[in-house]
């Protein structure tokens, strides 16, 4: 065998090995499952946990206080109270009571004995209201204060009392509720109570705007 014949074939003998023990090499940790154990060893105690017992939220009381604009008689303070009974996070009911004072002494100017047998009447009412929250978010008091809020739509029916007269009355507003604290909120509403009066020799549907501001109490 010439010299070049046996480098040759010492040169495939050994590439012959060297890729059977790469073979091998590889096939080892297949064969071998604890060839790699398990460095860390995971021990994690299981604790039980004990859910909090969260006080039901889903009535709320208002204290409101604004301005009642009577047609035809002029605007006049206005109070009252609200009860809320949230049914879902989008729908409320609500009954509202609210009073106000209502003057003819524009008319006493013009008119002798004015419309009122006195200066002054009593205007009360209720209404029975459904209402929607739409647009929940945040409102910014300052530059890192945010709080809870929602506008909502309300509307509903009820009763006016104003001159000795009680009316039915339908009810449609609008307001925007801020959260100041998970139990205690600030109200802004404006509505508007429709109802029929006789009062200058005919009878005639109304619209009476109420704005009022509100703190309301969540229980």
């Amino acid at each position: 065998m010439t010299p070049v014949a046996r480098l040759i074939l010492t040169t495939a003998l050994l590439g012959s090995l060297a890729a059977h023990a790469q073979a091998q090499a590889q096939t080892a940790p297949a064969s071998n499952p604890t060839a790699n154990p398990q460095v860390v060893v995971p021990e994690v105690e299981r604790r039980d946990l004990s859910l909090p017992s969260l006080p039901s939220r889903d009535f709320s009381a208002s204290l409101f206080a604004g301005t009642y604009a009577t047609q035809n008689f002029g605007a006049a303070a206005v109070a009252g109270v609200r009860l809320n009974y949230h049914i879902t996070e989008d729908f409320f009911a609500e009954l509202a009571l609210g009073q106000s004072e209502v003057s003819d002494e524009a008319f006493r100017q013009v008119l002798p004995g004015g419309v009122f047998a006195n200066a002054e009447e009593t205007l009360s009412y209720y209404t029975l209201s459904l209402g929607v929250n739409l647009l929940p978010g945040e409102v910014f008091l300052g530059r890192r204060n945010a709080k809870l809020s929602a506008g909502y739509l309300v509307g509903g029916i009820g009763s006016t009392r104003f001159n000795n007269q009680r009316q039915q009355t339908f009810s449609l507003g609008a307001g925007l509720r801020v959260y100041l604290s998970p139990r205690i909120a600030l109200q802004a509403d404006l509505r508007d109570h429709i109802f029929t009066l006789d009062l200058l020799g005919k009878r005639q549907s109304t619209q009476n705007l109420e704005a009022t501001a509100a703190v309301s109490f969540v229980f």
